[in-house]
């Protein structure tokens, strides 16, 4: 597996390494192993999730509060989507900046994302189906949301001109600075 770190400390890129011929390709899409190697910790994982978005979808920003935080290990299995993950950390050097870059399934790249972060994603093809492994249970009492838009964060969302196609909780998130 191929880790990089990125701008913001704790946010890892993961790319499993894949074996192709003419039939296909095989890889390894989870090992708990080398997955904790790669972060540097015992990570728990406690529930997986699926979506699938149409094209210009934007889910996000969503986070849950302590002491239901979640850490998501994000993975693109059809599409592509512009994945975004923003610091709530206090203290942290990179409190509300964020890190956006492209995931496309083809390449087979997961996001590690730990708790203290808002994460959201806007599909950039089609369809996109978006899988994430979460440390810690929905709880809908510990869940928040960011509006994508706000502008203290100012995220540079690859929107082409078009506007996004948000859901009504979404829309009615709050602002960064009600976090």
């Amino acid at each position: 597996m191929r880790v990089e770190k990125t701008a913001i400390e704790g946010v890892v890129l993961l790319t499993p390494r894949v074996f192709s011929d003419d039939r296909g390709f095989f890889l390894e899409s989870w090992n708990q192993r080398a997955f904790d190697e790669a972060v540097g910790e015992n990570v728990t994982f406690v529930q997986d999730n699926r979506s699938r978005s149409a094209r210009g979808v934007l889910r996000g920003l969503h986070y849950q509060t302590e002491p239901l935080a979640q850490g998501k290990l994000v993975s693109i299995s059809a599409g592509a989507v512009y994945d975004v993950a923003v610091d709530l950390r206090r203290g942290s050097p990179t409190y509300g900046k964020s890190l956006g870059l492209e995931l496309k399934a083809q390449d087979h790249t997961m996001i590690w994302i730990p708790a203290g972060f808002a994460h959201g994603f806007l599909v950039l093809s089609d369809f996109a189906d978006v899988a994430y492994k979460a440390t810690d249970f929905y709880s809908p009492a510990h869940e928040r949301c960011i509006r994508w838009d706000d502008p203290s964060l100012a995220i540079d969302w690859p929107l082409d001109g078009c506007t996004p196609i948000v859901s009504a909780k979404d829309a009615a998130g709050m602002s960064f600075d009600h976090v």
